[in-house]
């Protein structure tokens, strides 16, 4: 392969990673809970337009929740989500759980046991318990860390450490924007915060649930 063709289809790192030249460097992020005893760290992939890789993995040890998942996704360059990996342990036993977005705008829902087809209102946004990176999701498709706006969306919310899936609506406003910090309201039934995020739309701080650390 030339060089010209090796430009064309990307650049190989030294692991053997294959990045598209609007890709950035892979980041560590590690975020605290600010009332329980929880850790949420991601392996972070981000490109210039709206695509987003991550693996992660969430250690609760508070004593009420004692579990430890770990999660794959992958965020397509529209903004939506393709796919997601679940896996979750208890003291009392292991769960995993696959969501996959089709094509035609479906969902096929696997907990190990064959896929189930959902339509989940045509969510494009998938939410997991506790862990704040998938805020950073519909923040960054909707461009609301970098100009104002307000949405209600369909979501596709899994618990933990259960791994129960269901479609819940949530709403996303704009607050303020700066060049380093910009606050966008979270709404999801009774619950509401104001999330401080980053120039990419990562979370800083998110008030009662985590912060950057």
């Amino acid at each position: 392969m030339n060089s010209s063709n090796a430009t064309d289809a990307g650049r190989v790192t030294s692991n053997g990673e294959t990045r598209s030249p609007s890709a950035r460097r892979p980041e560590m992020i590690t975020w605290q809970g600010i009332h329980e005893p929880r850790l949420e760290q991601v392996r972070l992939l981000l490109s210039s337009d709206q695509r987003l890789r991550a693996s992660g993995r969430l250690v609760a040890a508070g004593p009420d929740e004692q579990f430890n998942a770990s999660f794959e996704v992958s965020v397509g360059e529209s903004g939506q989500v393709n796919r997601l990996l679940l896996r979750t342990a208890t003291v009392s036993e292991e769960r995993q759980c696959s969501l996959s977005r089709t094509e035609d705008g479906a969902w096929l829902v696997d907990h190990g046991q064959g896929a189930k087809r959902e339509t989940f209102n045509g969510a494009l946004d998938v939410d997991v318990q506790f862990a704040v990176l998938f805020n950073t999701i519909p923040i960054r498709r909707l461009n609301l860390h970098r100009e104002e706006g307000e949405f209600d969306l369909p979501v596709v919310w899994v618990s933990l450490p259960e791994l129960s899936v269901k479609v819940v609506t949530q709403s996303y406003k704009t607050m303020s924007v700066g060049d380093d910090v910009s606050v966008v309201r979270f709404k999801s039934g009774g619950f509401e915060q104001k999330i401080k995020v980053d120039q990419n739309g990562l979370v800083l701080d998110y008030p009662l649930i985590s912060k950057r650390i």
